[in-house]
């Protein structure tokens, strides 16, 4: 994975973290509003798929935009094809 797409799904993975730990942290509180708690499960959600994003620019400019200059164009399909089914 090239190095920029690696750090920042790095930081947008650290963001869902942050907002994961403070949902554990407001259901300790018995008088939580349930719509803060869904509102904070929404941006981790957010913050998730902007990882996968970036992850999957990341292996397009990687490696399916070079795959006929390899010569492995099916296997990169076939894989991609396995990629997506996890998006």
């Amino acid at each position: 994975m090239p190095e920029a797409e690696r750090l920042a799904a790095r930081r947008r993975l650290s963001v869902a973290q942050g907002h994961l730990q403070s949902i554990v942290r407001m259901l300790d509180e018995p008088e939580v509003y349930c719509v803060d708690v869904l509102r904070q499960i929404k941006a981790v959600q957010g913050a998730l798929d902007g990882a996968g994003n970036v992850v999957l620019r990341g292996h397009l400019q990687a490696h399916v935009a070079t795959a006929g200059e390899r010569g492995d164009t099916a296997e990169i399909v076939e894989e991609l094809m396995q990629a997506l089914k996890y998006r």
